[in-house]
């Protein structure tokens, strides 16, 4: 029977002047591994994101990179708050390169969740939960500063090499803070308009990366605290968003606070599709789909029922740095395998 032929989880794929050779997408998963606790890479991250390149990602984001020394979730988290990260950083975009593999940056602001600041900072002083510091409330010209800081930090990231740059817009990260109603409860103008402060963080940074460069934002979607946002209003803010310059939005949920009386909607396999599908169709915008997709046969699935336009696994791709090769042979499409490894496939 005819028709037309629908995508594949191998298909290349163009963001702007940017082309992946496939549509897997390493999900930014934090290593707790800057062992100097001064924000550095270290040759963990070098053969970390190395092997997955080998392996056949399309594109690897790198794990959150924060803005500040205090912005980070630990002590051992990456930063971009200086040249001299961005200079360590430049082996590592050098090597996945070389091996085929396009790489994005996920750069952040912990807020209230940076749990070794000795003074969080966020929209409102409201604790995470008891286990957290109260953080104290930014002034406007503080969020005036940190606009500022992700501006700078996009910069270093062009100078060092990277494909694209991710906003971290989700799971109770500061972004994130200010976007939530139930994590700011500001009467001033970031709190009468909650989009404002994310607004700023995306004009800043487009004026800093080339035109051409990919600006990707993950987000949660939903909340599932008592007083959040759902699926609706997520959709309102984000066409917002994708107005001032988002071109791509990867698709997660929750993390902003405790378990409210709506519950989860499961831990299954492809449990966050659903909203990647609602945010592509209500604004016609690329997205990524995330959330237990390590199964081949599945992110295929999402991919060819045009769910969404990539797929992020994570845990499988800590499991088996060459989960995008082995995805391909069981799929049975064309495997892109290093010369050195392709008798295994």
């Amino acid at each position: 029977m005819g028709g037309v032929l629908l995508p594949n989880l191998m298909d290349s794929f163009q963001l702007k002047e940017l082309t992946l050779k496939n549509r897997v997408v390493m999900s930014p998963m934090c290593q707790y591994s800057a062992t100097g606790k001064d924000g550095m890479p270290t040759d963990w991250h070098l053969h970390h994101y190395t092997s997955r390149a080998i392996g056949g990602v399309g594109l690897i984001i790198v794990e959150m990179t924060n803005v500040e020394p205090n912005g980070r979730i630990s002590d051992y988290c990456l930063g971009l708050w200086s040249d001299a990260h961005r200079d360590a950083f430049k082996p590592i975009v050098d090597a996945t390169h070389q091996y085929g593999a396009k790489i994005a940056i996920q750069i952040a602001h912990a807020g209230r969740k940076a749990e070794d600041a000795p003074e969080p900072v966020a929209p409102s002083a409201q604790a995470f939960d008891e286990t957290y510091k109260t953080p104290r409330a930014l002034s406007e010209n503080e969020i005036a500063e940190m606009v500022q800081t992700f501006k700078a930090a996009a910069r270093r990231a062009v100078e060092a090499g990277f494909d694209a740059i991710e906003l971290h817009g989700a799971h109770g990260y500061l972004i994130h803070q200010f976007l939530s109603p139930y994590t700011n409860t500001r009467t001033d103008r970031y709190g009468k308009d909650r989009t404002l402060f994310a607004k700023e963080v995306i004009r800043a940074v487009k004026s800093v990366i080339p035109d051409s460069m990919p600006l990707l934002m993950r987000i949660s979607a939903t909340e599932y605290v008592d007083g959040g946002y759902d699926i609706k209003e997520a959709i309102r803010f984000s066409q917002i968003l994708k107005d001032e310059g988002v071109d791509v939005f990867d698709v997660s949920s929750g993390g902003e606070g405790p378990i409210g009386s709506r519950g989860l909607p499961g831990s299954h396999a492809g449990y966050q599709t659903p909203l990647a599908k609602q945010i592509k169709q209500a604004l016609s915008v690329p997205v990524i789909a995330v959330g237990r997709l390590e199964n081949p046969i599945l992110a295929n699935a999402v991919i060819g029922n045009e769910e969404a336009d990539l797929v992020a696994v994570g845990r499988g791709l800590l499991a088996n740095p060459y989960w995008a090769l082995g995805a391909a042979s069981e799929l049975q499409l064309p495997v892109d395998a290093p010369t050195q490894y392709k008798a295994g496939f």
